[in-house]
């Protein structure tokens, strides 16, 4: 069984598809294939399906809707209804789980796939880590659980999901400017910024593509636009990080210039005494992959001296 939920839900096999179009029943399986082979309790099928307002039937209803995907999954599978029971979507006692067995999930893929290119990245492979990025990213269809009505527990998941998206394309871009691809980069990267208007390591990564493909003045005008933007939604100023950018452009630094190694991102440009040592933080939540890729290309901080 082939479950995908990076983009319209789809959970199909041999004979067909499985997933319901009515809304409920294709909510429970969303949830369901968004955490296979794990036990989803009743109580969080409800939560999710009705959040603080389930009806008194709540749980005859899940029983009801688990007994409509069942015969669906003993279609598309084309085996009989207790092996659908016994082997794909189970009870346990306390909850239900769904099991793939040895078909794929796209997420899955996703996440192994972007894992390697980041790995690849870190060990300076650049044009393997902009390969295993973009095979990763290419497994997208469209927004995770598209066509999905979410509840809380369904829309966290798509917002991890989303987040662990964003890091992979923020590092397949910087393998590629690692690899000298700047002037390629513009265009994908003045959309992004457009999309994330308060992304300061997808704005940096424009700055040093426009830097490097002879554009200084617009490097800065992205700069002044994210610092104005950054004072007027959040009443703060760029991260010294990015700061410090600014002035290296500004004085025309060599180390922003491309080379053709490896690490060619590590601009080791002292920061003034006193100054915060870590940039800030994501209060969303974003993985942890994304503060290290701004790490990687504007460098550790250095003390003065």
């Amino acid at each position: 069984m082939d479950i995908a939920i990076l983009g319209p839900l789809a959970v199909r096999s041999r004979g067909g598809e499985a997933a319901p179009t009515a809304p409920k029943p294709r909510q429970l399986l969303a949830l369901l294939a968004a955490r296979v082979d794990e036990v989803i309790s009743m109580d969080l099928l409800i939560d999710e399906l009705w959040e603080t307002r389930p009806p008194s039937s709540a749980v005859t209803t899940v029983q009801t809707y688990i007994g409509q995907l069942r015969r669906a999954l003993t279609q598309s599978l084309q085996v009989s209804p207790s092996e659908v029971a016994a082997d794909v979507l189970q009870f346990t006692g306390w909850g239900y789980r769904l099991t793939a067995g040895e078909g794929t999930h796209d997420a899955q893929a996703f996440l192994r796939c972007a894992e390697l290119g980041r790995d690849s990245l870190a060990a300076g492979a650049n044009d393997q880590a902009s390969v295993l990025l973009r095979r990763a990213l290419r497994i997208w269809r469209g927004p995770a659980l598209a066509g999905v009505r979410l509840g809380p527990h369904l829309l966290a998941h798509r917002t991890h999901l989303e987040a662990h998206r964003l890091a992979a394309v923020e590092q397949r871009v910087e393998a590629d400017l690692r690899l000298g691809h700047h002037h390629e980069l513009i265009g994908e990267l003045s959309g992004l910024v457009l999309q994330y208007p308060l992304h300061e390591n997808l704005h940096s990564l424009f700055m040093i593509s426009l830097y490097r493909a002879g554009r200084p003045a617009q490097a800065l005008d992205v700069f002044h636009k994210i610092r104005n933007y950054l004072r007027k939604e959040l009443g703060i100023d760029p991260s010294p990080r990015m700061r410090h950018l600014q002035q290296a452009i500004l004085a025309a630094d060599p180390r922003l210039e491309a080379e053709t190694q490896s690490r060619l991102f590590r601009l080791e440009l002292d920061l003034p005494s006193g100054a915060p040592s870590e940039v800030r933080t994501d209060p969303s939540g974003l993985p942890t992959e994304m503060a290290a890729g701004r790490r990687r290309v504007l460098g550790p901080p250095f003390a003065q001296g």
